[in-house]
């Protein structure tokens, strides 16, 4: 009898100790889905309430609690699917809960209001770095020539001004280990030593080149404070590319406003006689600058989980103009018989129309469902990359004819690896595109292809930025 009481003792507290971890999981489940911007307190329970019972009954099929759970889980579905339906049903709460989502009685919960003030206060940190030059001695951002005077210190160092608060953003929303925080600080540090410790010539080509170049490998840093753990995953830096087409979105938009209220500004003072320029080109603008960046990244993540993304319906609408364009641009190369200008402004025009061709197809490919069929915007979207290869095999032509005929120089390397690194991505995904179009491979190849790609731009950038200046003398 006591061998028995001992045996029931023993089952009810290993029954106690998997309730305890049971609901444990659903204490780290219900903060999980908290942070959703379309759903409240009363759905997250409501929700909790059906998988509660789904658990139960799994649990009664002989499953254990663990199992249960995750089985459970997995059958509730994605939680941003789950977001962007209660989104649709309860549509009176998507502009409420853009920036402040609220609680069941309408009051803004904790979270939201910690970010807030974590965002706001991150925005003005930004909008103040960009004076801090100033309490060195040096001049204001619109004093001089202009940007890029030789020994310009803002130029080459826009990046630290706006890039560190915005990686500190995601590294603290994603909740990133100390380990990650100093690995993120040694690279923007181990960035800033460079450009601003390497003997540059004033104005020079290795030193324009390093600053133009920067802030696309300090991106990489951003985009694996983005995703947090997930940056190795293809889902993660796919995610990242979808947040960087938005914030690119909301802060042109932001832009267009703050030019607005400038313009106004000015005129408004203009008609008591006072003369506000000085203010507006020392203060408004580029402190704005700086703190829009950090903004526009914590609308683009507060409803991210609410409505579509903007940027694949957009890719819908221009993949066609763009297409359209290059096949005018080489039917009138073709006509005439006139070759690419490989001077520096026009190679850096067609490194970014390239660069806005692969933004398209990057679009395209986040926003299509893998396994439905081939369809005529696939064909359009096939097009668009050939052509672009076409443009991009005729300017590497151009710049090769250059070099050979007047040598090397930092800007003309620049250029060729650039230029081939953008041929690499573009052939590759034309191919596994036409083999997806003629029914010999999967879609989902050609998607990842595009995100395993994306590390290497910013390599060539950093490979630029701390290679070139002392491979071409600084100069």
């Amino acid at each position: 009898m006591v061998k028995h009481d001992d045996a029931l003792e023993a089952q009810f507290a290993h029954m106690v100790e998997h309730d305890d971890a049971l609901e444990a999981q659903f204490a780290q489940w219900r903060t999980w889905l908290r942070r959703r911007p379309a759903i409240r307190d009363s759905d997250v329970e409501e929700l909790e309430g059906h998988l509660r019972d789904v658990v139960e009954a799994l649990r009664a099929t002989g499953l254990d609690a663990d199992e249960a759970f995750l089985v459970a889980v997995k059958r509730m579905g994605n939680l941003d699917a789950v977001s962007r339906e209660f989104a649709r049903e309860h549509s009176e709460r998507l502009w409420k809960q853009l920036v402040t989502p609220a609680d069941a009685e309408g009051a803004p919960t904790r979270i939201a209001m910690r970010e807030t003030i974590v965002v706001m206060a991150l925005a003005v940190a930004a909008a103040a770095a960009i004076k801090l030059p100033e309490l060195f001695g040096y001049p204001h951002i619109g004093a001089g020539d202009g940007l890029f005077e030789g020994g310009n210190v803002y130029f080459p160092n826009l990046s630290f001004f706006v890039l560190p608060f915005l990686a500190g953003y995601f590294a603290w929303k994603r909740g990133l280990d100390w380990a990650g925080w100093v690995r993120l600080g040694l690279a923007f540090a181990a960035a800033a030593f460079v450009v601003n410790a390497f003997p540059f010539a004033p104005a020079g080509h290795t030193w324009t080149l390093a600053a133009l170049h920067l802030p696309i490998a300090l991106w990489l840093a951003v985009g694996i404070a983005y995703a947090g753990g997930r940056w190795r995953d293809g889902g993660g830096r796919m995610d990242f590319v979808r947040f960087s087409g938005e914030l690119f979105i909301y802060y042109v938009l932001m832009a267009l406003g703050g030019g607005a209220l400038t313009g106004f500004t000015a005129g408004m003072f203009a008609t008591i006689g006072m003369d506000v320029e000085p203010l507006v080109v020392r203060w408004m603008l580029p402190c704005g600058a700086m703190g829009a960046v950090i903004v526009g990244a914590w609308l683009v993540e507060a409803k991210q989980s609410v409505i579509e993304n903007m940027a694949p319906v957009l890719t819908r609408l221009f993949t066609p103009l763009f297409a359209a364009v290059l096949l005018v641009f080489l039917g009138t190369m073709v006509w005439t018989g006139a070759g690419i200008d490989v001077e520096r402004e026009v190679l850096i025009g067609f490194d970014l129309l390239l660069a806005v061709v692969l933004g398209l197809l990057l679009y395209a490919v986040s926003a299509r469902d893998a396994e439905a069929p081939p369809d005529a915007f696939d064909a359009l979207q096939l097009l668009l990359v050939f052509c672009a290869l076409v443009v991009d095999a005729v300017a590497l032509a151009a710049i090769a004819g250059r070099i050979s005929e007047f040598g090397l120089s930092p800007n003309r390397v620049a250029a060729l690896g650039e230029n081939l690194v953008l041929l690499v991505n573009l052939a590759w995904s034309a191919w596994l595109y036409a083999r997806f179009i003629a029914g010999r491979g999967p879609f989902s190849a050609l998607e990842r292809w595009q995100t395993a790609y994306l590390p290497v731009y910013a390599v060539w950038a950093a490979f630029v930025v701390v290679a070139f200046p002392p491979l071409f003398g600084f100069l």
